[in-house]
């Protein structure tokens, strides 16, 4: 990737607004409008597509431009903040919590966590991001955005994920083409849980047209109690919290939640505490109470940058 002549600074016009347009950023990076569309389809520049259109967060880009001036190093002079970033995970949510780490979370789904995360602003990402043409999980992601990271993609968890029902729709709903008409709660559109759904209903033949949408959920758990208080028919959700809230659950895929952390900051106090807190007893013992859960493979390091 090869840096712009310009930096952000030298466009002032450009810096008064949070985002940027398509024509915005090829302005800035003196490049045709067709190559950043290319950049956002494969990943390697930030973007938002919240409101249908591309947008550009400002910040990030900038942190990738400056990124790619000094070939990846220039994160490497100060500690990154004990953020953790990305999708939002129940039992990852109440260790940090439990453990008392000292490490702040800030969840707004996969791509938004990959983003930051690159963008330096915070010490690991959860994520869930499915590559369908490989059909693996986050590394296909994570190995192309961050070759130049310090980091490392270590294995959190393996979830059931699928439909999450009132109780009425109990023996209504077997699978995905049957919420056709019902009212569904969706996630933010960059979330790993959105863009899965999206995937997998298309290979069912269930247009998202035929759903009746509400607004969307800011977390997982937050789709589910939703629909428990009868707001809504289904919701894509984790078996977890579909049997923590007594309702229905039809079983779809079985994901991978992995952590992608800075190298660096595994070795900080926070991580560390993290890390030992999930060698307790008292960590084996809830996360043994949570339906749809596999852990055997917590903390295998998946990916080296």
């Amino acid at each position: 990737m090869i840096a712009p002549e310009m930096p952000m600074n030298d466009h002032p016009e450009l810096t008064q607004h949070e985002f940027l347009t398509v024509r915005e950023l090829a302005e800035l990076l003196r490049i045709k409008e067709r190559k950043v569309y290319d950049l956002a389809a494969s990943g390697d520049v930030p973007v938002s597509r919240a409101t249908g259109k591309l947008l550009f967060p400002r910040r990030e880009i900038e942190a990738w431009i400056a990124n790619a001036s000094s070939g990846g190093a220039t994160r490497g002079s100060g500690p990154r903040p004990a953020i953790c970033l990305g999708s939002h995970d129940p039992l990852l949510e109440w260790a940090i919590r439990q453990s008392r780490c000292g490490l702040a979370s800030f969840f707004e789904g996969s791509m938004d966590g990959l983003n930051r995360f690159c963008a330096g602003e915070g010490v690991m990402a959860g994520l869930h991001l499915h590559d369908e043409a490989s059909g693996e999980w986050n590394l296909p992601h994570v190995a192309k955005r961050c070759s130049g990271e310090n980091a490392v993609l270590v294995s959190w968890a393996r979830r059931s994920r699928g439909l999450v029902l009132r109780p009425e729709l109990d023996r209504d709903v077997t699978g995905l083409p049957d919420l056709a008409g019902r009212i569904f709660i969706p996630r933010q559109k960059d979330t790993g849980t959105q863009r899965l759904f999206e995937a997998l209903a298309a290979d069912a033949g269930l247009s998202l047209q035929d759903l009746r949408v509400t607004d969307t959920a800011p977390s997982e758990t937050d789709s589910v109690i939703a629909v428990a208080e009868g707001l809504a028919d289904a919701t894509f959700g984790l078996e977890a919290l579909a049997r923590q809230y007594n309702l229905p659950f039809v079983p779809v895929i079985e994901e991978r939640f992995d952590l992608l952390v800075d190298r660096r900051s595994w070795f900080e106090p926070q991580m560390q505490r993290l890390l030992a807190f999930c060698r307790s007893d008292s960590f084996q013992s809830h996360a043994g109470h949570m339906a749809g859960y596999r852990l055997e493979d917590l903390g295998a390091v998946l990916w080296n940058a």
